[in-house]
């Protein structure tokens, strides 16, 4: 029997083989490994699909993000408003700032910042709200954007795992003052190493980050402000546009193969759930996420039937051993109680009806199984 892959880069590659390799011979070819013409066709491509003025591309999501709040000049001292339900980058750039992340508990339906509990959090100190669009779905947008008019606050969406979903028929990544991504391969559009990029219709903050990922030069050896070497490789801009060319119709897949899930685990034993998606959005379905009561047990079990699982994310940030001081551990009661029970399953284009319908069927016997053994 094949394996299953968790996410199949091998079955994608073969689909684009023929292009993905030309594309990559044509910067062999020319030569122009940073900052090549690739770089700006991307740029223009994304720009195009998410309608957004401006994409600067980057070396990584993570620099995306630091790139950004570096353009909103935020300071030591700074507080960002964001969610501790996350990849530790989301927090992690704030800190290489000086600034304090202040956490905001999730939703428990959608695991995404819970829009009620931000106002609260405002303080004089807060600089900016970074929501993230977790799972491949976007958060609560206009209700954020609405909270930060209010206290004239930028806001960062870190989409990171939600390029190509849409909020309110827009795109994620044109959802507020700054959209930021992440390319990495497993992404629903990925290279095959680190990349990312940045969006704004901001003029005066995209002139900023242009000049800020090239260690803040203005023209060449004219260092107007403090920058980084925050560049996308060419080459990587090349992979990501053979992508593109499938990327509808992956985007299409992940939807149908989401479906089928949903379709696989309407009824799920008490006490077990999908991550609902909200009807006004879509998500790109990063990751497929159940919450389960007992997932050390289903974990183990699915490993053992030769089924991949992934949790995203087992300890939440404001529980880590580095960033625990800036909160206390009853901060995020619902953060704390997802990281104990979220379980992601294998998700992506190329999955088969059948091979879902078997992973259904396992993780379905092993929730019953369990339902009893606790009612026992």
């Amino acid at each position: 029997m094949k394996p299953i892959e968790f996410v199949d880069l091998k079955a994608q590659y073969a689909a684009l083989r023929e292009t993905v390799n030309a594309r990559i011979q044509t910067v062999l070819d020319h030569g122009q490994y940073i900052m090549g013409p690739e770089v700006a066709e991307l740029e223009s491509r994304l720009a195009q699909f998410t309608a957004s003025r401006h994409c600067i591309t980057v070396s990584s999501g993570t620099e995306a993000l630091l790139i950004a709040l570096m353009a909103l000049d935020v300071k030591p001292g700074d507080e960002i408003i964001t969610t501790p339900f996350s990849f530790i980058a989301t927090a992690e750039v704030i800190v290489l700032l000086g600034a304090k992340p202040v956490f905001v508990d999730i939703e428990a339906d959608t695991c995404n910042i819970d829009v009620n509990l931000i106002e609260a959090k405002i303080s004089a100190r807060t600089r900016a709200i970074m929501p993230v669009s977790l799972y491949g779905q976007p958060a609560d947008m206009d209700e954020i954007n609405a909270i930060a008019a209010r206290h004239g606050l930028p806001v960062i969406e870190d989409a990171a795992q939600s390029f190509g979903a849409a909020y309110k028929e827009r795109k994620s990544c044109n959802l507020s003052t700054i959209g930021c991504t992440s390319f990495f391969p497993s992404k629903p559009l990925g290279c095959y190493g680190d990349g990312g990029a940045i969006f704004t219709n901001d003029d005066t903050l995209a002139k900023a980050m242009r000049e800020i990922r090239v260690h803040g030069q203005s023209k060449r050896y004219v260092h107007t402000r403090v920058g980084v070497g925050g560049r996308m490789d060419t080459i990587q801009c090349a992979i990501v546009l053979a992508k593109l060319e499938r990327f509808d119709w992956e985007l299409a897949a992940r939807a149908d193969v989401a479906a089928r899930y949903d379709a696989l685990f309407r009824d799920l034993p008490v006490g077990a759930r999908r991550i609902a998606v909200r009807s006004d959005r879509t998500s790109v379905y990063a990751q497929y996420t159940l919450a389960v009561p007992e997932r050390e047990g289903l974990q183990q079990h699915l490993k053992n039937a030769g089924i991949p699982t992934a949790v995203h994310y087992p300890i939440p940030m404001h529980l880590q051993p580095a960033y625990e001081h800036l909160c206390c551990p009853e901060c995020c009661p619902v953060s704390g109680d997802m990281a104990r029970r979220v379980i992601s399953l294998p998700m992506h284009p190329d999955l088969a009806a059948a091979t879902q319908s078997g992973i259904a069927s396992e993780v379905r016997a092993t929730l019953a199984v369990e339902k009893l053994a606790a009612t026992a």
